[in-house]
């Protein structure tokens, strides 16, 4: 089916000045990634002194969602978690099919790991991302394995697409189709997560799937792959909710992204206790 981009962006964006705005902070500043300048970063601080930092990217199909739609999000983690948060407004499809969004997402991570350009003395960082930004938190984790001058302290996925082989949505299945052309691609492991033939070495990872997702299957199956290559897994479905639920302002959405603050705080928490 043809994707109507520009309808689906104006209704997410929409969407996110529908909800209530996330936590006050310390401190939140517009950045750009310097070694892609084109791609846009915000910097969000709960407290003047320097903690722990998680490179978040945004959930949307790979063709929608920005910094605006996942501000709120991004607010409730600094603040909740007690670490520093750089969301990455990486260059979306049809416009920049893959990898231009994997592309940005390891070199934002190299930014963050290297101080932010001075603002920041280098410390722990960790990758993470909600649906398609899930997807490409897994691939930039993957990309960034043995890189001595990266070691990820944690990933973090949040009911992700980790197979684009097989999404039975026929809207998704166009959006991931304009991130990826190639039909036969999706199957490769630098594509679709799940696919990767050794997952060996990778960050430890927080993978949460929800209830009611028609993702839940296949981030399941990646958090197993994770664990049964020897990687750290964090794994926990969230029952009756569905994909999305860490935008949701629910009760029982709200108790869910609580827990996966928590989640966050604890996957940081050795390097927090030191920094």
């Amino acid at each position: 089916m043809p994707l109507d981009v520009a309808a689906l962006r104006a209704s997410a964006r929409a969407r996110a000045a529908a909800r209530p705005d996330g936590p006050n902070l310390f401190g939140v500043t517009d950045t750009v990634v310097p070694s892609t300048p084109f791609v846009r970063a915000r910097h969000y601080r709960a407290v003047a002194e320097q903690r722990p930092l998680l490179v978040f990217l945004h959930g949307g199909m790979w063709v929608l969602g920005d910094l605006e739609t996942h501000d709120a999000l991004c607010r409730r983690i600094a603040h909740g978690a007690g670490v520093e948060v750089v969301a990455v407004g990486y260059r979306r499809a049809p416009e920049h099919p893959w990898p231009a969004a994997v592309d940005d997402a390891v070199a934002a991570i190299r930014w963050a790991a290297d101080g932010l350009g001075g603002a920041r003395m280098p410390g722990p960082v960790a990758v993470g991302g909600d649906s398609a930004g899930g997807c490409i938190a897994a691939l930039a984790a993957l990309a960034l394995r043995g890189d001595a001058s990266v070691a990820l302290t944690a990933q973090i996925l949040i009911c992700p697409n980790t197979d684009l082989t097989a999404i039975e949505d026929a809207e998704i299945r166009a959006a991931a189709h304009a991130w990826m052309p190639k039909t036969p691609r999706l199957a490769d492991g630098d594509v679709s997560p799940l696919h990767a033939r050794n997952l060996h070495g990778a960050a430890p990872a927080v993978v949460i799937t929800a209830g009611d997702d028609a993702l839940r299957a296949e981030g399941d199956a990646y958090a197993a792959r994770l664990r049964e290559a020897g990687v750290a897994v964090t794994h926990r479905c969230e029952p009756g909710l569905s994909h999305g639920f860490a935008q949701g302002t629910g009760p029982d959405e709200l108790a869910a992204t609580d827990r996966l603050i928590a989640d966050v705080t604890r996957a940081l928490g050795v390097a927090m206790a030191t920094s």
